[in-house]
């Protein structure tokens, strides 16, 4: 490798969100990348923030973070109607992006990310870090070696326990909702296996529910997809669900497979196997989804790796978000305006 394949990213942080410390601070730290600065709308906090994780300085606001010359690598884990806005911001000041999920609020605004990224040259990659996981990887060898013969039917299921009722991802104008904050990793999951089902799915239908005294945000939204190849696939995800499950079920004509945590596999590395010769278990290993992401990220940027998410499969997910929205009798989200 060139020393500068060997160079830390120099990583700026947009807000002092709790998710940060297992996505990016954890990650960075375990393979040697620099925190350069934190910018948070409260200065105090940011101050806090930046002492308790070892960050380097504080910046006195995003903008200015975005701008700094010392920054070459902005993270994104604002609620997700702000995504888009310093996405672009970022983008614009010349900056790599690493934004967690949802790219954007809508489609429109997601394009609107990907012709950033194309003037600036820079490198966008939206957070999906459970690709990148051994587990996943496992999911996509199963498939490629044959074992589980043609793919005939993928279901997969997000859900959580329901945030309070002052969370952000039940805000309507924050871009909010089930399908925006869980759903994403469904609907990704199914679009990543094309390459075994004739090429990309298309939403067969979708419905939803309402979460009571947040008009237009979805509680649950579950959509039936289907693939050129004949298979079928089912997109599920709730956001006040009695516990955590984030499950996927591949099967075949001669075998299915199941990863009972895709989404987190640091919290359960299995992947358990049924043919006909029997049922197996395989560990993939407890390593952070999010290691693995960023060291993906950062070769990307330093080397020039290729990575399989980029801006234009971020416009493919948005609008397939959005187009679920719809069949399900909902808005898209809306755009969120921000200042400097």
């Amino acid at each position: 490798m060139s020393d500068a394949g060997r160079e830390p990213l120099r990583i700026g942080l947009l807000g002092a969100a709790r998710i940060t410390e297992r996505s990016l601070i954890a990650p960075a730290r375990a393979t040697g990348h620099r925190l350069v600065a934190v910018a948070a709308r409260d200065r105090s906090r940011a101050q806090a923030y930046a002492e308790e994780h070892g960050v380097e300085r504080v910046a006195d606001s995003y903008a200015d973070l975005v701008a700094d010359p010392e920054i070459d690598v902005v993270y994104n884990p604002l609620a997700n109607g702000l995504h888009g806005p310093w996405n672009v911001a970022a983008l614009a000041a010349g900056k790599h992006v690493l934004s967690e999920k949802p790219s954007a609020s809508n489609a429109e605004e997601a394009t609107d990310v990907r012709k950033a990224a194309e003037k600036a040259g820079t490198v966008f990659m939206e957070a999906f870090h459970y690709l990148f996981h051994p587990v996943t990887r496992r999911l996509h060898e199963l498939l490629a070696s044959g074992e589980l013969g043609e793919l005939r039917h993928v279901e997969a299921l997000v859900a959580i326990p329901a945030p309070p009722d002052t969370d952000p991802r039940w805000s309507l104008p924050l871009a909010g909702g089930a399908l925006m904050d869980l759903g994403c990793y469904s609907l990704h999951a199914l679009r990543m296996l094309a390459p075994w089902a004739g090429g990309a799915p298309r939403l067969v239908s979708a419905r939803g529910g309402e979460r009571a005294g947040a008009p237009g945000v979805d509680e649950w939204l579950d959509a039936d997809l289907e693939f050129p190849g004949g298979a079928t696939g089912s997109a599920r995800c709730h956001m006040a669900y009695g516990e955590l499950e984030m499950s996927i079920r591949i099967a075949g004509t001669r075998g299915e497979v199941t990863a009972p945590n895709f989404v987190l596999p640091q919290m359960d590395d299995r992947v358990v196997v049924r043919t006909a010769d029997g049922e197996r278990t395989e560990q993939l290993g407890t390593r952070s989804s999010y290691t693995y992401q960023l060291e993906a990220f950062a070769a990307r940027v330093r080397e020039g790796t290729p990575v399989p998410l980029d801006a234009d499969d971020a416009v493919a997910t948005m609008t397939l978000i959005d187009a679920c929205y719809r069949a399900a009798g909902f808005d898209p989200r809306p755009r969120t305006a921000v200042g400097s």
